[in-house]
């Protein structure tokens, strides 16, 4: 059996009791071209088949190709013919004298964050950072940098106990209670696409949770995002993962979200578990408040350490993926996409869309909880090689989509789920908080 359909296998079992839909998934290698020494091709394509399988598709007409675009979306967008800036200077890999950190300033606020852990005034570039760390050690650069606000994680090398026992926990965690389902619709699929009659609301950031609910717009629901008023998004971040959603502001205390929750059948979570605690919207209270509501949770470091905030190339570092994707032996690399993120959003899309079925059947209210850590310690415990595997060519053009929006031509990967195809994403913000 390969990794991948060994993989797809238990997060099957995971998802439904009745795995005979298995049956005949064939026993075929996988080659997803994401070379890396570590399987990700075969994760992506796990991934991807568990969303293709709740949605009542087969995973024999994926298409290898057309998931390394999507799991690399970031490279093929263009807005106006211009690839975008993805990364920030202040995000990236970084020399101390005892070893490298990795930080993540993508959003200026975090920016800000790193230069006043380093007090660096907020003109100083790349370079005066470089300065700043090279002659201090990890551990107290990190305490600053954090005590700031900033994200800073140590480079480290992987704990094979440690990954051991987190794989011993579900990688979908789903969870049941018994109890009335409330005014809510029967069952998904009410026109020709899987989620057709759906409502969902979608409270995350940042590529893993906006993939999850970009997949369910794709099977047809109808999918409202919500934001922090005075938190933007980047626009080249919220045009690769915004395809067939609504955008809408709305301070996550306002009573309207509540209105919103209530007229729900689903709800996302992307945001730190214990500030969605803090909000009232946490998974227990969500369940208590709203029954029937089927909720997902994902987060970067789990809910043991419900307080941190994180990012894939931040789970990267600290547990071990960095080292064994390095160049030289002594450089941290990186996956060659940010598999942890979109291998945890196909993989909570999968999740929701098959609660939804079986709310229908077994009423309850459920819930489904995932971490990009323990996606990492998946990955770190499927098969290895000894050097990656060469680049292949793809034929672009085959696996990607333009849009206009507001004006501006935009080009984005197509849709690796087999049959259906993303329609345009909506301006950040634009549209009102409402059904």
């Amino acid at each position: 059996m390969s990794a991948g359909r060994d993989l797809l296998a238990r997060v099957w079992t995971e998802l439904d009791p009745d795995a005979r839909i298995l049956d005949d998934v064939v026993d075929a290698s996988v080659s997803v071209p994401l070379p890396s020494r570590l399987s990700t091709g075969e994760l992506a394509w796990s991934s991807v088949a568990a969303a293709t399988l709740a949605a009542g598709g087969h995973p024999s007409s994926l298409d290898p190709d057309r998931i390394a675009v999507a799991y690399r979306s970031d490279r093929v967008l263009t807005i106006d013919g211009a690839a975008p800036p993805v990364w920030s200077p202040f995000s990236g890999f970084w020399r101390t004298a005892d070893g490298w950190i990795r930080t993540h300033g993508n959003y200026p606020h975090h920016a800000a964050g790193l230069r006043r852990g380093l007090h660096l005034s907020e003109k100083a570039d790349a370079e005066q950072v470089r300065a700043a760390l090279a002659d201090r050690e990890s551990t107290e650069v990190i305490a600053a940098i954090v005590s700031a606000r900033g994200l800073a994680v140590p480079v480290l090398p992987e704990d094979p106990a440690r990954d051991a026992a987190r794989r011993r926990t579900p990688l979908l965690d789903i969870r049941r209670i018994e109890g009335r389902t409330g005014p809510r619709h029967d069952a998904p699929g009410v026109g020709p696409l899987p989620l057709d009659g759906i409502r969902v609301l979608d409270l995350t950031r940042v590529i893993a949770g906006p993939v999850c609910t970009r997949t369910l717009a794709l099977l047809g629901a109808d999918v409202l995002r919500i934001d922090p008023p005075a938190l933007s998004e980047p626009e080249w971040q919220h045009l690769d993962t915004g395809h067939g959603k609504r955008s809408a502001l709305l301070d996550a205390r306002s009573e309207r979200i509540h209105e919103l929750l209530a007229e729900a059948d689903a709800v996302v979570l992307g945001y730190r578990p214990a500030a969605l605690d803090r909000l009232g919207l946490g998974i227990d209270a969500l369940q208590h408040r709203y029954p029937g509501l089927v909720v997902a949770q994902l987060s970067a470091w789990g809910t043991d350490v419900p307080d941190r905030a994180g990012f894939d190339s931040l789970v990267q570092a600290e547990y071990g993926i960095a080292l064994v994707e390095s160049p030289d032996g002594e450089r941290p690399g990186a996956l060659p996409a940010q598999a942890l993120d979109h291998s945890a959003g196909y993989l909570l899309a999968a999740a929701v869309t098959t609660l939804l079925r079986r709310r229908a059947l077994e009423g309850g209210s459920w819930s489904v909880r995932t971490s990009l850590r323990r996606v990492a310690a998946e990955l770190l415990g499927m098969p290895r090689r000894e050097e990656p595997a060469p680049e292949v060519t793809i034929d672009l053009p085959q696996h990607t989509v333009r849009f206009l929006v507001e004006g501006s031509e935009l080009q984005t990967a197509r849709a690796a789920i087999p049959g259906v195809e993303f329609a345009a994403p909506r301006p950040w913000g634009r549209d009102q908080p409402r059904w």
